[in-house]
């Protein structure tokens, strides 16, 4: 049972709002002027296109076909104890398990999800990557309001795109928490080129640690990157350095970790895969860190990069792939005859996690001395490999485009978009049926996984038609720019996926006009 109001009341937030002329132009900040005057020309003011809309019904009616299937689940986020590898530790989580279990549909199912809030906070599910119905996307005010402790939220919606996806909340710090899962959509005609799957989560931990992911983005709000929250703190207590990474342009993350996780696990006490010598194993690859970049790979053995967040590419061979915080691949290796770690380096923070490839009963390799070979291959960033032919977006010049201009930390440890911090009633505007341009560029000196609500876009590369995304990484000093269709109408978040920056401003709306 839905315990909230009808949408038409105050909870709804600005779904459905209609704005004055004069406030629109201050709720957007401005941007894409030429785009706001035609907004406002015609009959009257312009009207934000909300969850609430009969339009967004109407479009996931055409998502269902005869005889679609449902799929039910049950998702109880509550407080508990979870065993990372010999060690015990307080947290949130979904069932008691970490990661959540795993949720796995085929292409064009309906997903029900019944939601119940144990926890002493108010909380959502974001379906991260999903292109799904904008009322169904777990962000308070935009698309939904919080699920109250006590209280139960049913989410219902279509998966219309195979892929590798994920689910977290969308409130505070709450993803830095034990509160995660894969969501795994498959696609029944998709050839099957490989014998077996294996679906990893890294993770940076420091929840039951003698802090809280609450207490840390505190921390750095009151000290900036100098207070105990981040690294600085850490350096003036012990030596340690600011991380930094050649491979990320610059400053590698902004919190000390004492854990990095693979599957919910440490690397001494990790899990173990069990696969024979010659197979083809597909891995499916997720960062739901909170503010750390993992390079990934196998030590002497290639892997073969298949999909980006969910979409095909154009098979590329690396010995290691970067993944920054939200961005998902998937890559096919074939197993050796001896156990191997499949490693997540914590790129610039000299961490590691793993999961073991188990060919049989032989002793697991040496970590370190697996982990310093790893760091000897070069790894890839993704944002150039090209989308493959059939999932390309057609060939168009933009309606618009809007600049998102990275910027930060002030006072404060406040980062921002085109200079202001994240209001729900300020966005950027675009209209149905538009190609839109984002323009990401990092006037900072630390990169940014920028992640886009409801949508995938294509990543214009250096030389041509980039990855089909919906999280892309914006190195410092450098700008992306990413091409969608406005075929999804709602109000969705584009935002940092470190979640330390986005709730500290580095958010906006993508904010559809009736």
């Amino acid at each position: 049972m839905n315990p909230y109001p009808p949408r038409s009341s105050a909870a709804q937030g600005i779904a459905g709002q209609v704005l004055s002329r004069r406030r629109f132009l201050a709720v957007t900040g401005g941007l894409g002027s030429g785009l706001l005057v035609g907004c406002a020309a015609g009959s009257g003011a312009p009207a934000l296109l909300g969850s609430g809309s009969p339009r967004v019904a109407e479009l996931e009616r055409a998502r269902q076909a005869a005889g679609q299937r449902t799929v039910d689940v049950a998702l109880t986020a509550a407080p508990g104890r979870v065993d990372i590898g010999g060690q015990v530790l307080s947290t949130w989580s979904y069932g008691g398990e970490l990661p959540g279990r795993e949720i796995r549909l085929t292409r064009g199912d309906l997903l029900r999800a019944e939601v119940r809030n144990d926890l002493p906070q108010p909380t959502t599910v974001h379906w991260h990557g999903i292109a799904l119905r904008a009322d169904m996307d777990g962000v308070p005010v935009l698309s939904q309001p919080e699920i109250a402790p006590g209280a139960t939220f049913r989410y219902e919606f279509t998966v219309p795109d195979p892929g590798t996806y994920m689910f977290h909340p969308h409130i505070g710090a709450q993803l830095d928490r034990g509160l995660y899962g894969p969501l795994i959509v498959e696609d029944p005609t998709e050839p099957a080129d490989y014998d077996d799957e294996l679906v990893v989560m890294f993770d940076d931990w420091v929840d039951g640690t003698g802090r809280d992911p609450d207490q840390v983005l505190a921390d750095l709000r009151a000290n900036g990157m100098g207070g105990m929250g981040g690294m600085g703190g850490m350096e003036g207590m012990g030596g340690m350095q600011m991380p930094r990474s050649d491979l990320l342009g610059g400053d590698a993350g902004d919190v000390q970790y004492p854990h990095f996780l693979a599957n919910g696990r440490t690397a001494d006490a990790a899990r173990s895969f069990p696969v024979r010598p010659g197979q083809r194993i597909r891995l499916r690859l997720l960062n739901i860190g909170g503010d750390t970049a993992f390079r990934v790979g196998v030590p002497g053995t290639p892997m073969t990069i298949t999909h980006t967040d969910g979409f095909p590419v154009t098979p590329t061979q690396a010995d290691a792939v970067l993944i920054g915080m939200g961005e998902r691949v998937d890559a096919v290796i074939e197993v050796p005859g001896t156990a191997v770690p499949l490693l997540g380096l914590a790129e610039g923070k000299d961490g590691v996690t793993q999961v073991l490839l188990q060919p049989g009963t032989g002793p697991a390799p040496d970590v370190a001395a697996a982990a310093t070979a790893l760091m000897a291959r070069p790894a890839i960033l993704v944002n150039d490999i090209p989308a493959a032919e059939a999932v390309r977006l057609a060939d168009r010049e933009p309606d618009v485009t809007h600049p998102m201009r990275l910027g930060g930390p002030a006072d404060g440890y406040t980062w921002t978009i085109n200079d202001q911090t994240y209001d729900p009633a300020r966005g950027v505007p675009v209209r149905e049926g538009q190609r839109v341009r984002l323009r990401f560029e990092n006037t900072t000196t630390m990169f940014h996984p920028m992640h886009l609500h409801g949508h995938t876009f294509q990543v214009r590369g250096a030389t041509g038609p980039g990855p089909r995304k919906d999280t892309v990484t914006v190195l410092p000093g450098q700008a992306v720019e990413v091409d969608f269709d406005a075929d999804n109408p709602g109000q969705w978040l584009t935002h940092c996926h470190n979640i330390y920056h986005g709730e500290a401003g580095m958010m906006t709306v993508v904010s559809y006009l009736r």
